[in-house]
């Protein structure tokens, strides 16, 4: 089943974000409004935020974090990431925690 915010490219994937900064932990919430939603602990000050997320994805998706791009929203809670070297499946295994 195709999830509206995992996107396959040829080099990777790229990920369609709703970011809430300063929550609790770092966590991946879920799918909120065809966006997958992701609680950052970090403060949205000084591009804080962004690169917390960056290393959090990187993390996560088991990628060196120069493989994570942030290409929209750089100050935006909505915002998309390319991810080169993890295929689509996978990607939508690990973000949903399957």
């Amino acid at each position: 089943m195709a999830v509206p915010w995992l996107k396959a490219l040829p080099e990777g994937v790229e990920l369609a974000l709703l970011i809430q900064p300063r929550a609790s932990r770092t966590r991946v919430v879920g799918e909120h409004d065809g966006l997958l939603k992701i609680q950052l602990a970090a403060p949205p000050v000084d591009g804080e935020a962004n690169a917390a997320l960056l290393e959090f994805l990187a993390k996560k998706l088991g990628v060196p974090r120069r493989q994570v791009t942030l290409l929209a929203g750089d100050t935006s809670r909505r915002k998309r990431v390319q991810v080169a070297g993890v295929d689509a499946a996978r990607a939508e295994a690990v973000m949903s925690g399957a």
